[in-house]
């Protein structure tokens, strides 16, 4: 089981997947991320989840005009009969767009940080050590699973208690029910073997006591509708450790 990293760490992981860190501090935290593997991955986990924010923001692109007055007062293209224009046309307006654009850009990027900080904070208050564990079971009590969640690395890994056999065209998968809500699809998993699952943010901010993890029969590949369509094997109701 792994070290849970500390908090001063993530911070300064988050701030290097930003891009704030100056450079010192960026060169000094790639040194220690290439000593330490924990710190690594956490850097790897803020990059994962702050790097595609950025794409979700629309590129402001200005008129051909402007580029040609920046060449212009850089000297590669003469100003001989240049116009002096209006508002529209002012480098300084359009640095300045840029530079807001920019505070926005991090601004967002920011408050998803403080989201998935709060998501994290509110599960590991029930969680003390930041795990929770499920022990997935038949009716008849018979454990086929055992699962352990890592709140603060947003993983999940799934271990057989015994070596169940299903058919060859079937797949067993693995679903989460938050309380009075509808089965959440995790993964289609291999039953005989322990495996590891990447939780989202989202996923993260539904997980609390209460919550239940299933596993249901399914065709090859899992469930074709999004919600369990074949026998449910075995469920465990997540408790901290």
């Amino acid at each position: 089981m792994n070290t849970p990293v500390q908090t001063d760490d993530d911070l300064r992981c988050a701030e290097y997947a930003l891009g704030v860190l100056d450079t010192d501090s960026r060169r000094a935290l790639e040194r220690e991320a290439a000593r330490d593997a924990a710190l690594r991955e956490n850097v790897d986990v803020w990059l994962a989840r702050l790097t595609p924010l950025a794409d979700s923001l629309s590129p402001v692109v200005p008129p051909e005009r402007v580029w040609t007055r920046i060449q212009s007062d850089l000297g590669f293209v003469p100003s001989v009969g240049r116009v002096r224009g209006g508002w529209w046309d002012s480098l300084s307006l359009w640095r300045w767009l840029g530079i807001g654009a920019g505070i926005a850009a991090l601004a967002l990027l920011a408050v998803n940080i403080v989201v998935l900080h709060e998501a994290q904070q509110s599960v590991t208050a029930v969680a003390r050590n930041g795990y929770l564990v499920a022990r997935i079971a038949r009716n008849d009590g018979v454990a086929y699973w055992t699962a352990t969640i890592d709140i603060r690395h947003a993983s999940l890994v799934i271990v057989p208690a015994v070596v169940p056999k299903f058919a060859a065209d079937r797949s067993t998968e693995l679903w989460l029910i938050p309380p009075g809500a509808k089965p959440i699809p995790l993964s289609v998993f291999a039953a005989d073997a322990p495996v590891s699952v990447s939780l989202s943010p989202q996923m993260v901010s539904l997980i609390g006591t209460k919550a239940v993890l299933a596993v249901s029969l399914e065709p090859q590949g899992g469930s074709p509708t999004g919600q369990p369509t074949g026998p449910v094997l075995a469920t465990g109701e997540l408790n901290p450790t």
